[in-house]
């Protein structure tokens, strides 16, 4: 939704004048917590986890849709025109990743709600009995149950992907001009995820299944994000400098610590112990995860908002 915004988040020639913008970095982690958290739940739903009553599958739907409108109100603080966002609902324009994004997330709320009438809140089925005869009717489709765990894993990607195309979009910033930004936040999404529901999880066999999968999540995130500087090293002269921002510029103080060591490498070697049950199971290193990856968009967007060609030619 960054073409909705005015000059007032333009950047300036100094990072420590500039007036920064906090809701669309919160929007981005947000998007890619919620994608992690759908195809986490998409999964469980496809191997038919959900027959196991404490399956995190059925409390996942309620967070995720908590969490993602509180990413869409903060997305909605950011646009200058408020009143017209309902335009970017009257039509789909393929070559607009705004437009994309508008309708992706409307597709988003029936699969996520589906999934939590599997398993509604008491009061809700208290209030409206009709629900109860459609999550019967649910649970005795187990094909239909398996469904709705494909369609929430490939729209969780799509969003995922999305929150990434949004800022790559962008040609006239140098630092997100890369395609690779989309796969970043893509797994650092299911990264954050996958440690916020190791953390939420009461099957112990889930949580250890998640533990192991953000390892591998955190293991391909750093790969990913080599991948994205040596991209960025190896083009111009405008994108050389926009790697250095990170690299050892006004940003790689924070990126290099909260983001890649306290946000990825610590984390990691904590929970390859736990994993491997040399340490006991805590939430210090999900915590640490979830922190590094909010951080990280902050610093992809702020960065990104300073790099441009005038800064260089």
């Amino acid at each position: 939704m960054l073409e909705l915004t005015t000059t007032r988040h333009n950047p300036m020639i100094d990072p420590s004048l500039h007036v920064w913008s906090w809701e669309i970095p919160l929007y981005l982690f947000i998007g890619g917590l919620v994608a992690g958290m759908m195809i986490i739940s998409g999964y469980f739903l496809f191997s038919k986890r959900y027959k196991e009553i404490d399956c995190v599958c059925y409390s996942l739907p309620l967070i995720s849709l908590i969490v993602l409108s509180i990413g869409m109100f903060s997305l909605f603080l950011d646009l200058e025109h408020k009143l017209f966002v309902w335009r970017l609902y009257t039509t789909l324009k393929i070559s607009s990743p705004m437009s994309w994004g508008a309708w992706i997330l409307i597709l988003v709320y029936p699969v996520i709600i589906a999934n939590f009438l599997m398993n509604p809140l008491k009061f809700i089925e208290v209030k409206f009995p009709q629900i109860t005869k459609l999550t019967t009717f649910i649970h005795q489709r187990p094909r239909l149950i398996q469904n709705i765990g494909i369609v929430n894993m490939i729209l969780g990607g799509m969003l995922g992907i999305y929150t990434g195309v949004l800022l790559s979009a962008m040609g006239s910033r140098p630092l997100w001009n890369s395609s690779i930004l989309s796969i970043l936040f893509l797994v650092s999404g299911l990264s954050g995820a996958a440690a916020f529901v190791h953390m939420i999880a009461q099957n112990v066999k889930e949580r250890e299944l998640l533990a192991k999968a953000d390892n591998s999540f955190l293991i391909l995130e750093l790969f990913v994000i080599m991948l994205l500087l040596v991209g960025l090293l190896t083009t111009s002269k405008v994108h050389i400098a926009a790697a250095r921002l990170l690299l050892d510029g006004p940003f790689a103080a924070q990126f290099w610590v909260f983001v890649i060591f306290l946000g990825i490498i610590v984390p990691l070697i904590i929970q390859l112990l736990a994993v491997n049950h040399k340490i006991k199971h805590t939430p210090v290193a999900p915590v640490m995860v979830i922190i590094g990856g909010l951080i990280l968009r902050f610093i992809i967007v702020y960065a990104g908002q300073f790099s441009k060609y005038l800064n260089v030619l």
